[in-house]
């Protein structure tokens, strides 16, 4: 008899962090498991939820405002160090936009400076201007370019961490259009929007396997699913950059 696979993926602070469909990324994960007979579990983390990460395969920690980002800061900052452990243990994070902002060591607005996370080697610095439009990234964790919206202020300096991937049209991590997002260890963070995953089908499953593989610390093969819908879906958003 087949071993039954689960997941379970926290969305942290969805009250707070779900700019521009984010929520649209658990339902595409849990699909994608659904269809492969994988079971999926969703826990929606409010503000004042006590988190055990222990419980968690997959974490998501979405877009939100200037003025939402420093709530859940001052917030996450009583549990930096489960969170780290987690990040470091090879916890799978998607930490899209604001989300992906808190993951460095600070965000400096103006005179004002948010303390991040310190889960990843990078910092924010807001800039004049909002970086807005259509992206591709080419990444080499994938095949398939990875296209979504991009809505920010703030450029991220993501010093010696590896990026998602290097900027093929919009703007990516600062107007200097050169790369977009990080990769560390098992965190993907990254400006793209829409949401990201329903039209990223090959980055859904890079992290829908990376969860399985950690959890069941095995090698894990996904089943094929018929994807036609999803890549036309990307290729069209490629044309609109």
């Amino acid at each position: 008899m087949s071993e039954k696979m689960e997941l379970t993926i926290g969305h942290l602070y969805p009250d707070l962090l779900n700019l521009y469909g984010d929520r649209g990324n658990i339902r595409c994960m849990v699909k994608r498991l659904n269809w492969r007979g994988i079971g999926a579990t969703v826990k929606e983390i409010k503000i004042n939820d006590k988190i055990d990460f222990s419980e968690l395969d997959i974490v998501l920690l979405g877009g939100g405002s200037d003025r939402e980002q420093k709530l859940v800061c001052e917030k996450l900052s009583e549990i930096q160090k489960d969170f780290k452990e987690y990040v470091e243990n090879d916890g799978v994070v998607i930490a899209i936009c604001g989300g992906y902002q808190l993951l460095g060591s600070y965000y400096q607005m103006g005179d004002e400076k948010i303390e991040g996370l310190h889960l990843v080697d990078l910092y924010t610095i807001q800039g004049e201007g909002r970086l807005i439009g259509n992206i591709t990234i080419q990444s080499d964790i994938i095949e398939m370019p990875i296209t979504g919206f991009e809505n920010h202020g703030g450029r991220t300096y993501i010093n010696d961490t590896k990026p998602l991937g290097k900027v093929v049209t919009g703007y990516g991590n600062t107007d200097e259009k050169g790369y977009e997002g990080i990769v560390y260890k098992n965190v993907i963070g990254t400006y793209l929007h829409g949401p990201l995953l329903p039209k990223n089908p090959q980055l859904t499953d890079y992290i829908l396997k990376k969860a399985l593989e950690k959890k069941y610390d095995r090698e894990v093969v996904l089943k094929e699913l018929d994807d036609r819908h999803e890549i036309r879906a990307n290729q069209y958003a490629q044309t609109r950059g």
